[in-house]
């Protein structure tokens, strides 16, 4: 089994490594405390083909292998965990889908600006009373018939009505996928999803979270009042929404479990610094063996989770869910996997980097203790760990 890396996932490793420790690790302190969003630094890694890594080329991406995408999501999470979260959802929740279910217009109107940058893009399906349980929505889609009051001319739109919550992107996004029922009665099966643009009648920002972490990343309400949606921007078909929805976060799992992995690294990175040149009974503590110990279990752990999303992703490129399993689009059961050992991996990985930084890990001034509030949530969001259990037993369980 060869595990080494093509000379050109290694380049694109190093070249946003080096961009992450020259553009973006001076300015993330500031970003944080003033929860302002590296749009900026966005624009910057777009222009090296990173908003749209797994587009192809006539569609303005580069065309790269899961591979290359883990890799750059792995390496800005190891700086910036917020804006990794910014491009995993762009690149994943958001194009994927528009690439596999979309029309050649939406395609036309919406891929190539996203893939290029131009435009970032946000996936609304969560709810307040619907989040594991995504097939709970409440949020409606009608169609009507409307008339143009200028031009005395009728067409046909949806109209949604609702109100999505923890919208990563949601203040900032060109474009937005959104969810609703166009059949209340039909349950699961009555689900459809849209390309809303925020400009369209009826769409509102709502209020933004306060969160632990990832403050610089943006988690909003969207408010659907009566929002005009066109015939012609109904992503799939009726009735399609949950099978994009869980598509989309069966392949977005493994963007998941990158970015843990390069939270985690990054949190080995400073505690091993720390570590060399922290100085406690005459020594450094790096020469105590309970610090060595811990950091010989952050490694191990570590690089298993890295084991398990390289795997996931080399499984999506060659459209298996196991070395003897059938095609996925995401890569099946061998997502979650990674997803669910990685995320948790990273929390107690960062963990034991406060732990090991003393009382000034506790410090807003370190990037551990940042770090230590960014990991929690990636236990949480794109399928909870319980969920991610649930969908590995059912593999097992068939």
């Amino acid at each position: 089994m060869d595990f080494s890396l093509t000379d050109q996932q290694k380049l694109i490793r190093d070249t946003v490594r080096q961009f992450m420790e020259t553009e973006v690790r001076p300015l993330v302190k500031e970003l944080e405390r003033e929860e302002k969003f590296p749009l900026d630094l966005l624009k910057k890694i777009a222009d090296m083909g990173c908003c749209g890594m797994l587009m192809p080329e006539e569609w303005g991406g580069p065309g790269l292998d899961t591979i290359s995408y883990v890799l750059m999501i792995e390496e800005v999470a190891r700086v910036y965990t917020a804006m990794s979260t910014a491009l995993g959802v762009t690149n994943s929740a958001v194009q994927i889908p528009l690439l596999q279910f979309g029309t050649e217009a939406q395609k036309q109107k919406y891929l190539k600006r996203l893939a290029s940058g131009e435009i970032l893009g946000s996936f609304c399906l969560t709810e307040a009373a619907a989040g594991s349980d995504a097939a709970g929505i409440q949020a409606t889609a009608t169609l009507k018939s409307c008339t143009s009051s200028s031009s005395s001319t009728s067409s046909t739109s949806y109209f949604l009505n609702g109100a999505k919550t923890w919208v990563t992107n949601g203040s900032v996004a060109g474009v937005f996928i959104a969810f609703a029922k166009t059949d209340p009665s039909a349950g699961a099966k009555g689900i459809s999803a849209f390309l809303v643009e925020p400009t369209f009648k009826g769409f509102k920002i709502g209020r933004h979270e306060d969160k632990m972490g990832q403050r610089s990343s943006p988690s909003v309400e969207i408010l659907l009042n009566d929002c005009e949606v066109p015939v012609a921007n109904r992503l799939g078909a009726e009735g399609q929404g949950l099978k994009i929805a869980l598509s989309a976060l069966d392949g977005g799992r493994i963007g998941i479990a990158a970015q843990a992995v390069g939270l985690a690294q990054g949190a080995l990175d400073e505690s091993i610094k720390y570590a060399k040149q922290r100085r406690a009974f005459g020594k450094t503590i790096s020469e105590f063996q309970a610090i060595q110990w811990m950091i010989a279990d952050m490694q191990t752990e570590l690089e298993a989770a890295r084991g398990l999303t390289y795997y996931a992703a080399w499984l999506k490129d060659s459209g298996k869910t196991s070395l003897s399993g059938p095609a996925s689009a995401g890569g099946g059961a061998a997502a979650s996997k990674a997803k669910l050992y990685a995320s948790e991996m990273a929390n107690r990985v960062v963990y034991k980097a406060v732990q090991i930084h003393g009382s000034v890990g506790y410090s807003r001034e370190t990037d551990v203790e940042r770090m230590y509030r960014d990991a929690r949530v990636i236990t949480i969001y794109e399928g909870t760990s319980e969920v991610q259990r649930m969908i590995i037993a059912r593999d097992l369980l068939k």
